[in-house]
Formats: C-alpha cells, structure tokens, sequence
C-alpha cells in the first residue's frame, strides 16, 4: 500500500476553499510531479501533506514517520541574513530525529561530509549561505534533506534560478533516491524537467485535481523535443479524474 494517500480531501485558506475532492495515491519509490498554474493550490496541499493545515473534510493519511518528513521550500523562504555555513545548514538534517540542543558526534560529520561531496559542494562547508549562487544554496539545501534521511520528500520549484550544473546534480540525486524507495513529490513548471523528472503528475485547476502521467501532459502542451519552455495555464475542464 502507498505510504501517502488522499481520501475525498478537502482544503481551505483564510476561509476560502481551495481544493476539494481530492482523491489518489502517491507512488512509493516514486517521483509525482505536482503542476497548475499559480493559486491553484500547490502549496496549500504541501502544507497538509506536511501535517500543517488539517483538511476541511477527507483525510490525508502518511504512514512516513514525522522526523522522515521533508520539505524543501522556495529559496525566497531562506533567510540569507542567518549567520550560518553550509555545513551548518547539512548538519540541522539530524534535528527532526535527535533535536536541535542534541549536538553532533563524530558519525555526523563524517556523513556530512560524504553528502557534501555527492553534491558537489564540499570546498563551501565554511561558506555562508549569502554568498552563495542559487545553484549552490539549492544543493546545501538538499543536502540537509538527505542529513534527515527522508522518505518523504516534497520539493517547491527546485530548479528555479540555478545553473545547469545544479540541475544536472539535482536530478541525478533525487533520481537516486527515489530508486532507494522515498517517495517524492515535486512541483514543477518545466515542461523538460517534467519529462525527464516525473513518473506520474497530478494537475490542480478549477479546485479540483486530474491524475495524469508526464506523456499525456507533453503531448496536450509539449513542444518539439529539446525545446525548453513552461507549462502553459492548465485547463482541466472536460478532463477525466
């Protein structure tokens, strides 16, 4: 059974409902590309998928330990200002499971290290993250999230404004992670990250969500192969849940 479904679920902001009747699983081992056009909804189901807004109505149910729970935001949400490195960013990955006054012992570092090289960022360990590139804060960023060792991963926009080195590092680790059995949920806008991303998609439009898979999505908006653009606006009206 899928470690995270949705059962008839229902979402609101500030009163207003933004998404209803939401129903499906999340492939384990998988990575689903969650897209629509903005206020569709992305980020409130993020939040409740992340146990920090409770459904209106239906349920969300996540088998996925808390502390195994991560999220990686937008980079607009980090605050550049805090004096931290980015070893010291890696290292806060062990705070979901052994708490954040805890402090690190010598295995810590040594698998901070290692990921730190995996993503090509070991010569910025003393670094801080505001002299950082995009790309480089983005791989920091993801390398706390493998510091957690999380089997749920959800991901906002990861390859916005970053290089296309990092791009390439991106895909290569969460591909991997995925083959080790985390479940991975990425919003995209990307029509060639899509492709080359996402095993599945869910679309959310008009409040409502249409389970799909990446084919289906390129042949309804793609373009030629090799031509890099972003998802139009999404209309989902007539589409089949």
């Amino acid at each position: 059974m899928a470690r995270l479904k949705l059962e008839d679920v229902q979402l609101a902001q500030g009163g207003r409902r933004v998404l209803e009747h939401l129903t499906g699983s999340f492939p384990d081992g998988a990575i689903t590309a969650l897209i629509g056009a903005n206020g569709a909804g992305k980020s409130t189901l993020i939040q409740a998928i992340m146990g920090l807004l409770p459904p209106v109505a239906g349920r969300i149910t996540c088998s996925v330990p808390r502390e195994r729970r991560a999220w990686l935001p937008q980079q607009l949400a980090l605050d550049l200002s805090f004096p931290m490195s980015v070893e010291e960013l890696v290292m806060t990955g062990t705070w979901p499971s052994h708490g954040a006054l805890a402090g690190y012992c010598a295995p810590h570092y040594r698998k901070a290290r290692q990921i730190m090289m995996r993503l090509g960022i070991s010569h910025l360990a003393h670094r801080p993250l505001g002299e950082l590139s995009g790309g480089q804060r983005q791989r920091a960023l993801l390398g706390r999230t493998l510091m957690q060792e999380a089997e749920l991963l959800l991901l906002d926009e990861p390859f916005a404004n970053v290089d296309s080195e990092t791009v390439e590092v991106l895909t290569d680790v969460l591909r991997d992670m995925a083959d080790q059995g985390t479940t991975i949920i990425v919003v995209l806008h990307d029509l060639e990250q899509l492709g080359r991303l996402a095993g599945c998609v869910l679309l959310l439009a008009g409040g409502r969500g249409h389970w799909s898979t990446p084919q289906a999505i390129l042949e309804r908006y793609g373009k030629p192969q090799g031509v890099q653009t972003s998802l139009p606006p999404l209309d989902l009206r007539g589409a089949t849940p």
